[in-house]
């Protein structure tokens, strides 16, 4: 079978990758199959490179916060601080703890020195202020929201003042309590306090899109976006949040979509700017549903690449990366019969796969989902191959 799929291989780089494509997208996605593998970040920082140099790419988004996203994207532009400051305040999820995340932000830095604003490179977080046990306060998000609209409008357009924001928020670590994710009792998320947030945070939102034409004049275009991130981030921050204190057995899959969704919508943001290359797990980019399951709960929502590919069409490229060993995690290599297997049998230690013309050299023969030994590891499904514009393959994937 290895001599069978020799022919869709290709070597990793970016004219292979849109070679593959229609047309070069708007943003193209690059998924992971597990977190915390620098050497798969390796990859993605080359194929970023390369974007860069010679096909136009000006902005890399990744799976982290969208707030804290604009310390790092500050910092790149030429802004003060330092490049430690920067892993630490500028990442979510540990993600600033990572070498090769730190190459990339300095390479970015010193791409851009002496260069003109509109051709900077642009570094962006796509996630919210989310992690697994519960999501941030709004704080950040609304009252930044408000600032920029206090200075720019008059006083009687605004809905509150902000005074009336910092009532209702409260303190800060009223919201993201652990607890609330197994006990929806324990979530503010619908109290009158947070109710009243809601509204006055759509209000805030409806007055910056009503008013966005003097808005830029007045302001910038970089200005205005950065805005509509508070907004969005408000928003979907109060909204996730009211679904952190519903009892219903929709809950779970509610704050699951809810998630996506607001990862969908600033990767359009994102894509606005385009081309741009994203970058987060092979789940969160796909264009098939999503799944999990929680105890015995099945779990299934529509992925923020699901999301934003039918709003880009042929504007959205998905590559899953695909991997043969994880040994440091138990990770051995691949049954014969999955589409890790037949790839772990070529010579290549990384290569492009079309999967298109993987499927027809397969043909009729059996494919099997590989099963993963340990939960951070999560494997292809050969059920996609046909929604996977491509695949990148790296066959063992070391301790970092």
């Amino acid at each position: 079978m290895a001599t069978d799929i020799k022919g869709t291989t290709h070597a990793v780089d970016a004219s292979a990758v849109l070679g593959l494509l229609p047309v070069r997208p708007r943003l193209l996605g690059l998924g992971e199959p597990t977190h915390g593998a620098d050497s798969l970040l390796d990859v993605r920082n080359d194929l970023f490179r390369e974007l860069v140099e010679d096909h136009g790419f000006r902005t890399i988004a990744i799976e982290s916060d969208c707030l804290t996203g604009l310390v790092v994207d500050d910092y790149v532009a030429g802004g003060p601080g330092t490049l430690d400051d920067v892993m630490e305040r500028g990442f979510s999820h540990g993600f600033g703890a990572s070498a090769a995340n730190r190459e990339l932000v300095r390479w970015m830095r010193a791409r851009n020195e002496g260069r003109p604003a509109d051709q900077r490179l642009r570094f962006a977080g796509f996630d919210g202020p989310l992690e697994i046990t519960g999501a941030a306060s709004p704080r950040q998000a609304l009252t930044s929201l408000h600032r920029f609209l206090a200075d720019q409008v008059a006083a009687d357009l605004l809905p509150c003042t902000a005074d009336t924001l910092d009532r209702l928020l409260g303190a800060d670590d009223r919201w993201p309590e652990p607890a609330a994710m197994m006990d929806p009792a324990r979530s503010v998320g619908r109290s009158a306090d947070a109710k009243e947030l809601q509204l006055l945070a759509v209000d805030l939102a409806a007055l910056l899109d009503a008013r966005t034409p003097e808005l830029l004049a007045a302001t910038s275009r970089a200005d205005v976006e950065r805005a509509r991130l508070y907004a969005r981030t408000a928003v979907g921050l109060l909204t996730y949040h009211h679904w952190m204190a519903d009892t219903s057995p929709g809950r779970m899959e509610r704050l699951l979509g809810q998630r996506a969704s607001m990862m969908a919508a600033n990767l359009l943001a994102v894509a606005e700017q385009g081309p741009a290359l994203a970058y987060a797990h092979n789940g969160h980019l796909q264009r098939e549903r999503s799944s999990m399951r929680m105890g015995d709960l099945p779990l299934r929502w529509w992925s923020a690449g699901a999301l934003v590919s039918d709003r880009l069409g042929d504007d959205y490229a998905f590559l899953a990366t695909l991997l043969g060993t994880l040994r440091h995690h138990g990770v051995d290599a691949p049954p014969p019969d999955s589409v890790e297997g037949l790839l772990y049998a070529l010579p290549e230690d990384r290569c492009l796969v079309d999967p298109t013309r993987f499927a027809t050299a397969v043909g009729g023969t059996p494919v099997a989902q590989r099963v993963s030994p340990w939960f951070g590891y999560a494997p292809y499904d050969p059920a996609h191959l046909a929604a996977t514009d491509g695949i990148v393959f790296v066959k063992d994937v070391p301790r970092d």
